[in-house]
């Protein structure tokens, strides 16, 4: 009995660890994305409807314009500048919707935060 204890647990570990190191890390549709993004600015800012609306469409055209500009990418060349050129596009447009209080805010505080956390890796070499 205590074999076949000790057997479940290991077949049961080994089936999360395999699952979770295949990369169930699906990547949010464009419109999941903005609404968190729109969500925090909403709550943080204290945007009334129309602006959540509007910053909400260019976060929307952002990830969209993001993604595909991913896909044309996958074969490893990343153009660093057209990405930079999309994120300037992004903040004209938001520079419209904010006031420059905000803006400041969003740049400093909110925008950092958004940016995926890079693992720590390697080790001491």
């Amino acid at each position: 009995m205590k074999k076949q204890i000790i057997s479940f647990l290991f077949i049961l570990f080994a089936g999360v660890s395999l699952a979770h190191a295949q990369g169930n890390f699906q990547r949010r549709t464009p419109e999941e994305r903005a609404k968190r993004v729109v969500d925090t600015l909403t709550a943080v800012l204290k945007l009334d409807k129309t602006h959540a609306d509007q910053t909400d469409s260019v976060f929307v055209n952002y990830y969209r314009d993001a993604d595909k500009m991913r896909e044309s990418m996958q074969g490893g060349n990343f153009d660093r500048e057209a990405f930079m050129k999309l994120t300037s596009d992004r903040d004209e447009k938001l520079k419209k919707v904010l006031t420059p209080e905000e803006f400041k805010k969003f740049k400093d505080e909110i925008e950092p935060a958004m940016r995926p956390q890079r693992r720590q890796g390697g080790g001491g070499r």
